[in-house]
């Protein structure tokens, strides 16, 4: 493993759109059709978002669900990805100019270690695992995705995190010449995301560098990506470049944005309501149905302890 040192860093509308693209979603998200029976894609997608590289050596990690995986047209064309737009379609046709080789992520406040590591490490084959996830989202919809990645506890530990590391803090890259959604004032950028310790040493919550056996697509969050099945989607920050531990509870971007909307915790909570929408319910992509929402979204045998005496409804 390659750790190069670094200075520490201290952790201190929907938009209108053709009707064209207006139908995809809506068909979409009513999951009555994929969108690729629908139109055929855009000519501004480029192969490069489009489609991943093929991973060598992957094996099947310890977690998984028996159920239907998501179609992958559909996993990698309908996408919460502001950095490129607020529309569901929007990271599929403008994540292409994303460059994502090289990349480093800094790791660095509350370890010993200090330093960085690069995408080529973390795709190593001997480190690859495949997990298949739920992912649910606060907006009442949900997929089943094969993620490859490796445990985020495995990576923290190589940095020896310190006695007083009680949070993590991650940051996405701010660049808004390849990311146009960050030149609108939709949210504070950089988008910033945060766990407690023990949710991020959780054998549960991965890094993810890769989706159905192949690389990430750049709309789903290429190069890696956080992935904590447990917990909302929008919890899952996406091309990440810094990794901090924290003494205190970092900011996040959507709990600056809307505090009584979205929380820190952000756990799968069908007995707690959005307050525009009801989350007792989701419905499944591919799917017509709806079906009950899981607390902690059917995880709750693996980490419901980790809540143990707090009020979820208030630790939101």
């Amino acid at each position: 493993m390659l750790i190069r040192r670094a200075p520490d860093i201290p952790s201190s509308e929907i938009t209108d759109r053709r009707r064209v693209l207006r139908r995809r979603e809506v068909l979409r998200a009513g999951a009555l059709l994929g969108a690729g029976a629908l139109l055929p894609p855009s000519p501004a997608c480029s192969s490069e978002a489009a489609a991943g590289t093929g991973l060598a050596g992957v094996v099947k990690g310890p977690f998984r669900t028996d159920e239907e995986p998501t179609r992958k047209e559909d996993a990698t064309s309908y996408n919460n990805f502001y950095e490129f737009g607020t529309d569901k379609s929007d990271p599929r046709r403008h994540a292409g100019k994303l460059r994502t080789r090289p990349w480093h992520v800094s790791i660095g406040g509350e370890v010993g270690r200090p330093g960085e590591i690069g995408i080529e490490d973390l795709l190593k084959p001997h480190t690859l695992e495949e997990r298949v996830y739920r992912l649910r989202c606060v907006e009442a919809w949900s997929m089943v995705i094969p993620w490859v990645g490796i445990p985020l506890g495995d990576v923290l530990k190589r940095f020896e995190p310190s006695s007083q590391a009680k949070y993590v803090a991650f940051q996405t890259l701010f660049d808004p010449e390849q990311m146009r959604g960050q030149r609108r004032s939709v949210l504070d950028w950089p988008y910033v995301e945060g766990l407690r310790i023990d949710e991020a040493m959780h054998p549960l919550a991965i890094l993810a560098v890769g989706m159905y056996g192949e690389t990430l697509p750049n709309q789903n969050g290429a190069p890696l990506r956080l992935v904590v099945p447990w917990k909302y989607g929008f919890k899952c920050i996406k091309s990440i470049v810094s990794i901090q531990l924290t003494r205190k509870q970092p900011k996040t971007s959507w709990n600056q944005s809307a505090p009584r909307e979205y929380g820190f915790y952000a756990n799968v909570n069908p007995a707690v309501d959005h307050p525009r929408w009801s989350q007792q319910r989701e419905r499944r992509i591919g799917e017509f149905r709806k079906r009950d929402t899981l607390p902690f979204n059917g995880y709750a045998e693996q980490v419901a302890s980790l809540y143990r005496g707090m009020d979820l409804r208030n630790h939101y």
